[in-house]
């Protein structure tokens, strides 16, 4: 098993999220779509969230992780986009949706929770 380990806690915590762009504009394509990527990955690292696998496409993200247990999964989604979101405005400063809104993600996301079940 690949449980990892905190200073008082094993654990084993999986979580798959889907979030997408404002108005599901197809806008996470060519050096933006890899920037966002970037980013999420230095976000994860930073607050010590193990990716599994990341996927962006044109209008939207999957991303699998592993997170520790003092973080709820909104925790660590207004992470992942508000960090992502100031960061790519800062990279593409020119870059605006086609309303003009500096609003990058929708504010809703699909979360599912991943556990292990014991084999019968």
């Amino acid at each position: 098993m690949d449980y990892r380990y905190g200073s008082l806690t094993v654990f084993k915590i999986r979580y798959h999220f889907v979030f997408v762009t404002k108005y599901r504009n197809q806008v996470l394509q060519g050096d933006i779509g890899l920037k966002v990527r970037e980013l999420i990955r230095q976000t994860c690292n930073a607050f010590e969230i193990e990716i599994l696998k990341v996927v962006v496409s044109k209008d939207h993200a999957h991303l699998l992780i592993s997170a520790p247990p003092n973080m709820a999964p909104s925790e660590i989604m207004r992470r992942v986009k508000g960090r992502s979101s100031s960061k790519l405005f800062e990279s593409f400063p020119d870059f605006k949706s086609d309303t003009g809104d500096v609003i990058f993600w929708l504010g809703d996301i699909f979360v599912l929770h991943l556990e292990m079940l014991p084999k019968k």
